[in-house]
């Protein structure tokens, strides 16, 4: 028998695209012999970062979700018919055996096109589920979150896949060949700020602010600024960049983070086990203080709001952190226990698992015994658990 297919749909943003590659990495690991299909559509970075994480992509119409009553919202229906269509045809083509959904415009026209067909399972990683995670948890086979209190029925805590590079990173072996990589000092402490690609001027205003201070204390700074953010004048121990494209070694090189709260940041800040100051987002729905609650009640950060963020209030939360080995040591601690850098293969084990299941149930059917079903589905039915 040849192996499970898996439809995997998070197109658009990293945000959506990266969590969609760790789950499908980690199929690849527990069953080599699985084929992992990628949906997505010509927008956002879907041609991009698919193809070159080798997983094959098929392209879908964009179904944009308005979040407001407006002339989209009247030309939605259409859209996703003919999306739900492609979808179909996919599932078909590739012979799928379940749908695993990340949410955004890619995920809604996927469940619906599952929906009867195969397996769905949704995975919804911020504390507040968006529209089409609402709608696919409504007859998902099961709903997993990267966070508790999302809202959608039936929820499993599972965390938010994350790429090996992250959660299997050994930061005190790295230590050295990071700091030499940035060119930041071989000793003292250092502070990694960062705010997204384009960065967050609140968070850039205040390390201009502070850095005087922390240059003063011994503090290196490695500040990742955005492409459009401005950087703080020079300072001895101060790296300014654009953008960082190796995390991994940057949080090898930290001690702390100075950062927003989105769900891929909380968890990999947590998986690597670094202390945080955390800045949510002053816009939204809130979701980013949410995403940061449990690490910050575990005591692995400080949530400072957006508006009380100004150089002096920097300082007052990262100094007596950064000269602190110790309690460097224990939120680093804290904040390591508080997340999941299993997620991936959680997740895979949930989804092999119900693959594994609806299989047997079909072989059962059609062969009428249960013996008989197990022998149809060779290899051993351990083999999908990969316990």
């Amino acid at each position: 028998m040849t192996g499970p297919s898996i439809v995997v749909a998070g197109g658009g943003s990293a945000g959506h695209i990266e969590p969609a590659l760790a789950f499908a990495d980690a199929v690849r690991r527990l069953r080599p012999d699985a084929r992992v299909t990628a949906l997505g559509t010509e927008r956002g970075l879907d041609t991009t970062l698919i193809p070159a994480r080798g997983y094959p992509l098929e392209l879908i119409p964009p179904v944009p979700l308005p979040r407001k009553p407006s002339g989209d919202l009247l030309r939605l229906p259409g859209r996703v018919r003919g999306a739900v269509a492609r979808v179909r045809e996919v599932l078909s083509g590739v012979d799928a055996d379940a749908v695993v959904g990340f949410g955004g415009y890619v995920a809604l026209p996927a469940y619906l096109g599952a929906r009867g067909r195969v397996p769905v399972v949704v995975h919804e990683a911020n504390a507040r589920a968006g529209l089409a995670n609402k709608v696919g948890a409504r007859f998902a086979e099961a709903v997993a979150v990267a966070v508790a209190g999302s809202g959608l029925p039936g929820e499993q805590v599972v965390g938010m896949p994350l790429r090996r590079s992250i959660t299997g990173l050994d930061r005190v072996a790295l230590r050295a060949e990071a700091r030499a990589f940035f060119r930041l000092p071989p000793r003292g402490p250092v502070l990694l700020v960062f705010g997204g690609s384009q960065g967050a001027r609140t968070l850039n205003t205040a390390v201009a602010e502070a850095l005087p201070g922390l240059v003063r204390a011994g503090v290196a700074v490695l500040h990742a600024h955005g492409r459009g953010g401005q950087a703080a004048p020079p300072a001895p121990g101060y790296v300014p960049l654009p953008y960082i494209e190796r995390m991994d070694l940057a949080y090898a090189a930290a001690d702390a983070v100075l950062g927003r709260c989105g769900m891929t940041t909380v968890a990999e800040v947590t998986a690597v086990g670094l202390p945080a100051v955390y800045v949510p987002l002053p816009h939204g729905n809130g979701e980013q203080a949410l995403n940061a609650a449990p690490v910050v009640a575990a005591g692995g950060g400080v949530l400072v709001e957006d508006a009380e963020l100004t150089g002096e209030r920097a300082l007052a939360e990262l100094l007596p952190l950064l000269t602190d080995p110790r309690r460097l040591a224990a939120m680093g601690a804290a904040a390591r226990a508080s997340g999941h850098a299993d997620a991936d293969e959680r997740l895979a084990r949930l989804v092999l698992d119900i693959v594994y299941r609806h299989n047997l149930e079909s072989a059962r059917g059609a062969v009428g015994s249960d013996d008989r079903a197990t022998e149809v589905l060779r290899p051993d039915p351990r083999v999908w658990r990969q316990q």
